[in-house]
């Protein structure tokens, strides 16, 4: 293999004015320069997620590429990987149809039109996921990001004062507790499991790289805010859920076969929009190990 020939990351091209951005000017099939990895990891914080369109990577490529930014998870906590590759998490929505239909254990697994921000329901969430486009329905099946930053920045002065300190509980069990008890066991951060467990996580977090704040709350895995009413709690994830999928935050993207996502898990939430019938589609993702929100 031969190194890039692009020593720095200059193509960019935002896709809003607060989040989303496409990068052109580089093959992740080869070798990465430090001024490119460090070009892209700035552009990540910048834009929350960014495309490299066309790519058409190997599971071993995207697994390699992933790497430079951190340590790669298993798949999933409670899904397996593909084959060999136990790093790579496929879902293909025609297979996932198929077993919803055929087992009640599925639970919700595949409730694919929903926000959410991945694998909230453990201690320490992704840093970020990196999506690669392998089938794309002819129409259809785009994907959402919010820019939980700026929804956050959003706020008036005191909404900022009422959810600065205030704790939520996520839970995964509601969505993939039925898929765990038929598999038997997960594992993360090297950890074994046989229950998904509640872990609570700060309303509004730090981010780690940056220093500034965000809402890290969303309707796939938050289930309430710690020390409210239940009544309190669902009005308050309400109104944040509203306000953080407002238009002025959202970048949709319109996916390619062969196209690269890669977004900042802690800043961020997603939706994968169902609206392609029963067209086949498949993604296959790679998961960066990250912290602790704090």
């Amino acid at each position: 293999m031969t190194t890039s020939t692009t020593s720095t990351v200059q193509d960019i091209t935002p896709l809003s004015g607060t989040i989303g951005a496409e990068i052109r000017d580089v093959d992740l099939r080869q070798p990465l320069s430090e001024d490119s990895v460090a070009a892209i990891r700035r552009a990540l914080l910048d834009y929350k997620v960014i495309f490299f369109p066309g790519q058409h990577l190997s599971p071993d490529e995207h697994k390699h590429f992933a790497a430079y930014f951190g340590e790669i998870t298993n798949a999933h906590p409670v899904i397996p990987g593909v084959g060999e590759h136990k790093e790579v998490f496929e879902l293909d929505y025609s297979r996932i149809r198929e077993l919803l239909a055929a087992d009640e254990q599925a639970g919700e697994y595949g409730d694919r039109d929903k926000w959410h921000t991945d694998v909230t329901f453990v201690k320490t969430p992704p840093l970020g996921s990196i999506l690669n486009a392998i089938v794309i329905p002819a129409a259809g099946g785009d994907t959402l990001w919010s820019d939980t930053q700026a929804a956050y920045e959003g706020l008036s002065q005191p909404f900022k004062d009422l959810v600065d300190g205030l704790t939520a509980v996520h839970d995964g069990s509601r969505t993939f507790g039925k898929v765990l008890d038929y598999l038997g066991e997960g594992e993360w951060d090297g950890e074994r499991f046989t229950e998904l467990v509640p872990v609570e996580h700060p309303v509004v977090r730090t981010h780690p790289e940056t220093g500034r704040r965000n809402l890290f709350v969303n309707p796939g895995f938050t289930r309430s805010i710690k020390g409210l009413t239940s009544k309190e709690s669902d009005a308050l994830l309400r109104h944040l859920y509203a306000h953080m999928a407002t238009p002025e935050y959202v970048v949709r993207y319109r996916w390619n076969q062969g196209d690269l996502g890669f977004w900042d898990n802690r800043t961020t939430m997603h939706y994968a929009i169902g609206d392609y019938g029963t067209a086949h589609r498949v993604i296959q993702r790679v998961t960066i190990r990250g912290d602790r929100p704090f």
